[in-house]
């Protein structure tokens, strides 16, 4: 991957192509994700320094007198230097779990979104309507073409949901630890490309000429128009795919043709190790209770289940019962109805254990 694509990246000038293209060299290596990030900032401290250049300040020294001249040009110097900090500050931020949902746009600017957050219009150097911002969701409007694509970043935190309407009319509801790159609109030519990293549910819009595809880690979804549920987790050596209706082909990314064609109430797993598609039959509404603010349970191993409650209510869980460890659990629980403790005392019932709670983490014992 060369730098000179990176920089287009960027610039937003990359092509759709070129953006997959990098999307996949950024991740197939953690030293090729530190360059990416070294030439970012590298970017960044170069489009900031621009704007502060010495003809520019000469200009504005003519106007002013000489000890207000000097004091420009430190101006200017303090500046680049506190957009580095800052910089650097984002970057060192990023290494630790953000409690808030995240929106980081294509220059490399982020946004906290948060449910005191106001309805916001956001418009095109024409005054074209791009999006409708609000507290719990992100509406996207328009097309453009191909070559001015440009790659928006959102990551939804433990203990949170959102929704995203994209610019195709595509509605993707993204589950607690998920993180999702989209379009800020799509191109008028070629595919329609997302890559996700977790789990979300998709109602995708319908358009002959342009498959979606859900790309997730080694597979990819190819659709045209459909309801299904992707899980993706990292922490997990496969994905899952469920369809709620229409059809979807899943696919080996390296490899197309080991792929699988799903029907309604078929769910699909990839895994990564043996590189092979795994089907069977469900009932697909059970994989999708999670957007109707639902966790449903079925014949669960309690390991599965102590992932979900981690991701869910922003806790983390040290299971040290090997008994409970064993369990499988089946029912449906309300999230905004139940907290962590509702549900330990729930699983009591069935299996005995203690459990301790101190602050964020929840210690599981023997009874």
């Amino acid at each position: 991957m060369t730098s000179e694509i990176i920089y287009k990246y960027l610039s937003n000038e990359a092509s759709e192509q070129e953006v997959q293209a990098l999307f996949e060299w950024i991740d197939a290596s953690e030293e090729n994700k530190k360059h990416f990030i070294n030439l970012k900032k590298t970017w960044a401290i170069t489009s900031l320094s621009d704007g502060f250049s010495s003809e520019s300040v000469s200009v504005i020294s003519i106007k002013k007198k000489n000890k207000t001249a000097i004091y420009l040009k430190y101006a200017a110097v303090f500046l680049v230097l506190f957009g580095l900090a800052k910089l650097i500050f984002n970057f060192s931020q990023k290494t630790k779990p953000s409690k808030e949902i995240v929106l980081e746009l294509a220059d490399g600017r982020s946004e906290i979104i948060t449910k005191n957050n106001t309805e916001k219009l956001v418009l095109d150097q024409n005054r074209n309507l791009v999006a409708k911002k609000f507290p719990n969701e992100i509406m996207y409007f328009g097309k453009v073409q191909d070559e001015k694509v440009a790659y928006n970043s959102l990551t939804v935190p433990y203990g949170k949901r959102f929704k995203l309407t994209l610019s195709d009319g595509t509605v993707v509801s993204l589950n607690s630890g998920t993180t999702l790159k989209y379009p800020e609109q799509f191109g008028l030519n070629g595919k329609r490309n997302v890559y996700l990293t977790g789990e979300a549910f998709f109602e995708v819009a319908k358009d002959k000429q342009h498959p979606f595809i859900v790309n997730a880690n080694q597979a990819a979804i190819e659709v045209l128009g459909t309801k299904f549920n992707v899980s993706a987790y990292p922490e997990n050596p496969t994905v899952n795919s469920t369809l709620v209706e229409g059809s979807i082909q899943m696919s080996e990314i390296a490899d197309a043709s080991n792929s699988v064609l799903l029907a309604p109430n078929q769910m699909a797993t990839w895994q990564n190790n043996s590189k092979k598609f795994v089907t069977k039959a469900v009932d697909a509404t059970f994989y999708s209770a999670w957007t109707k603010g639902e966790l449903a349970f079925k014949d669960t191993p309690f390991s599965i289940i102590a992932k979900i409650i981690q991701r869910t209510y922003d806790v983390e869980i040290i299971n040290e019962n090997a008994v409970l460890a064993k369990q499988n659990f089946t029912g449906t629980i309300k999230i905004s109805e139940s907290s962590v403790e509702n549900i330990l005392e729930l699983l009591k019932r069935d299996t005995p254990f203690n459990y301790t709670i101190e602050e964020n983490t929840i210690t599981i014992t023997n009874f």
